[in-house]
C-alpha cells in the first residue's frame, strides 16, 4: 500500500490502530526495497556482480519488492548502455570492427528480410494486432527496443501495441542472456562463431554485449560489431515501412490526421557513430591504447549496472500485459532466427 492510499479519504474509515499497522508495513516495505537496490547496486559498482547476476537481481527485486521508479530505471539504462558501448569502442581496433561487421553483413541482409516476412505472416496467423506484430518483427529482426521505437514513430503505434512489443522483446532478452552462452559452450562454438550468432539472434545490444562478455573478449568484439552493423538497417527498414503504411492509409494515421513520416532523430541510435569515432581514436591515438584494460573493466561494470536497471524495469503488470499470442509470435520468430542463423554459421564454419 502506498502512502497516498494510506492518506486517502477511504483510509479514514479504517480503525486508527489498523492504519498505524498499514503505515508501518508500507514503511518497512519501502525500506527493504531501498536496501535491496542499494546492495545490488553496490555489488555491481564494485565489480562483484557479473552481468547475468545483475540481471537476475534486478528482476528479483522488481517482482518480489516492486519498483516504483521503473520509468527512471528504463531511461537511465538506455543512456548508460550507450555510454558503455562507446567505452567498448575505445577498446576495439577499427580494422577488427570493420572486418567483423562485414563478416555479418550477408547474414544481416538475409536474416532481416526473412524475419520480417515470417513475423508478419505469423502475426496474421495468430491474430496479433497488426501494428504490435510489425513492431515485434522489427525488434526481433534488427535490434530490439531501438528498432521498435523507430518503427513505432512511422506507423503511429499506440501505447498498447508499443507496450506489448517492448514487453515481449524484453522478456525474451532475459531468456537469451541465460541460454545462449550454455548453448555456445555445448556446441563448442568458437568465439567468432558465437559472437556472430549472438549479434544476429539476440534482440537488444545490452544482452548481446553481456552474452559476448561472458563468452570471451573476442566474442564480445564480434558480437558488438555485428549487432551495431545490424542496427544501421533501422534506416532502410523504417523508410520501407513508412512508404508501405503511407500507401495503405493514404498518409493519415488512425485518427485521420496527417501521418508522421520518417524516423525521429531521437529514436535513431546516434551512439553508433560515436562508437566508430571511439574505435578510430583507439586505432590512431597512441596514448589511448595502454588504457584498454581499464576502459574494458569500466564498460563491464557499466553493463552490469545497466542490466540491473533493465531487470528493475520489469513488473508483474508487464508480464500480464504481453499476453499469450504476441509472446508466442515472439518466441516462434526468435526460434526461427536463432536456429536458422546458427545452422548457417555451423555450415559455414
Amino acid at each position: 500500500m502506498s502512502q497516498e492510499d494510506i492518506s486517502s479519504p477511504l483510509a479514514a474509515l479504517t480503525p486508527p490502530a489498523a492504519r498505524e499497522v498499514n503505515a508501518a508495513t508500507a514503511d518497512g516495505y519501502r525500506i527493504w526495497r531501498v536496501i535491496a537496490i542499494a546492495v545490488a547496486g553496490g555489488l555491481c559498482l564494485s565489480g562483484h556482480a557479473p552481468p547475468p547476476l545483475a540481471l537476475v537481481m534486478g528482476i528479483g527485486i522488481a517482482l518480489l519488492l516492486d519498483n516504483p521508479w521503473r520509468r527512471h530505471a528504463h531511461i537511465s539504462a538506455k543512456w548508460l548502455l550507450q555510454a558503455c558501448v562507446v567505452l567498448l569502442g575505445f577498446t576495439m581496433n577499427l580494422r577488427s570492427v570493420l572486418v567483423a561487421g562485414a563478416h555479418g553483413a550477408v547474414f544481416a541482409a538475409i536474416s532481416i528480410g526473412v524475419t520480417l516476412g515470417a513475423g508478419i505472416l505469423l502475426g496474421k496467423w495468430l491474430g496479433v494486432n497488426r501494428k504490435a506484430s510489425l513492431l515485434i518483427s522489427a525488434g526481433t529482426a534488427i535490434c530490439g527496443g531501438s528498432a521498435i521505437a523507430a518503427v513505432a514513430t512511422v506507423i503511429d503505434a499506440d501505447q498498447a501495441a508499443l507496450s506489448v512489443a517492448m514487453g515481449t522483446v524484453f522478456i525474451l532478452n532475459a531468456v537469451a542472456l541465460c541460454v545462449f552462452v550454455p548453448i555456445g559452450h555445448a556446441l563448442a562454438l568458437s568465439q567468432t562463431a558465437f559472437g556472430t550468432w549472438a549479434g544476429i539472434a539476440i534482440h537488444d545490444i545490452s544482452s548481446v554485449v553481456a552474452a559476448g562478455a561472458r563468452y570471451g573478449p573476442h566474442a564480445l568484439m564480434i558480437a558488438t560489431a555485428v549487432k551495431l552493423s545490424r542496427a544501421l538497417w533501422i534506416i532502410p527498414v523504417t523508410i520501407g515501412v513508412s512508404m508501405t503504411f503511407d500507401r495503405q492509409t493514404g498518409g493519415r494515421d488512425h485518427n485521420n490526421a496527417p501521418g508522421r513520416k520518417g524516423i525521429r532523430a531521437a529514436n535513431f541510435p546516434w551512439f553508433i557513430g560515436i562508437f566508430v569515432l571511439a574505435s578510430v581514436a583507439r586505432t590512431f591515438v597512441p596514448w589511448i591504447r595502454p588504457m584498454h584494460i581499464e576502459l574494458q573493466q569500466a564498460s563491464t561494470i557499466g553493463i552490469s549496472v545497466t542490466l540491473l536497471l533493465i531487470g528493475l524495469g520489469l513488473s508483474r503488470q508487464t508480464l500480464a500485459a504481453v499476453g499469450f499470442r504476441p509472446m508466442l509470435q515472439g518466441i516462434l520468430l526468435w526460434a526461427l532466427i536463432a536456429t536458422g542463423s546458427l545452422i548457417a554459421i555451423l555450415l559455414g564454419a
